[in-house]
């Protein structure tokens, strides 16, 4: 995947996709190639739809990785994620397709996700991804998302 010179939504207005499969992720070269480092998302609102009641779910997303040589555009990937809120989708799926996509797309070094679900039918559901074992010399922060507690 080589990186567009025109990106479709930096600057530009852009409508949500209707589904995940029609959103276009935008992809910039590295500012920094060759350097290990960090990229961190958090999406703390994401939404998608149960596949059995239609009702909403929600989710905490992290999600972090190394660049390759393209890093992905963040209005893109907001507009992607977005794209959810009308899918429906077990919590795996969801999780697990988005760090798929990214990480076949993009081509980063390294991904993983952290997909902190509230609870559906009174178990939260937490799904984890990455592409592989990390880099060794990679500052790799905790996500920073406690395990759900209920009001307690």
């Amino acid at each position: 995947m080589t990186a567009p010179q025109n990106p479709l939504h930096l600057g530009q207005n852009s409508a949500l996709p209707a589904s995940p499969e029609e959103a276009v992720l935008d992809y910039v070269p590295n500012p920094r190639p060759g350097r290990t480092y960090l990229v961190r998302f958090a999406a703390p609102e994401f939404t998608s739809l149960c596949p059995v009641t239609g009702q909403p779910d929600f989710a905490h997303l992290v999600i972090d990785y190394v660049p390759g040589d393209t890093i992905v555009e963040s209005k893109s990937l907001k507009l992607f994620l977005s794209s959810f809120r009308n899918h429906a989708g077990f919590h795996e799926d969801c999780t697990v397709g988005i760090g798929e996509r990214l990480f076949d797309e993009m081509k980063p070094v390294w991904l993983r996700i952290g997909g902190y679900w509230y609870p559906r039918g009174g178990i939260p559901i937490d799904v984890f991804w990455q592409s592989s074992a990390p880099p060794h010399n990679l500052w790799l922060p905790d996500q920073g998302v406690a395990s759900y507690r209920g009001r307690g």
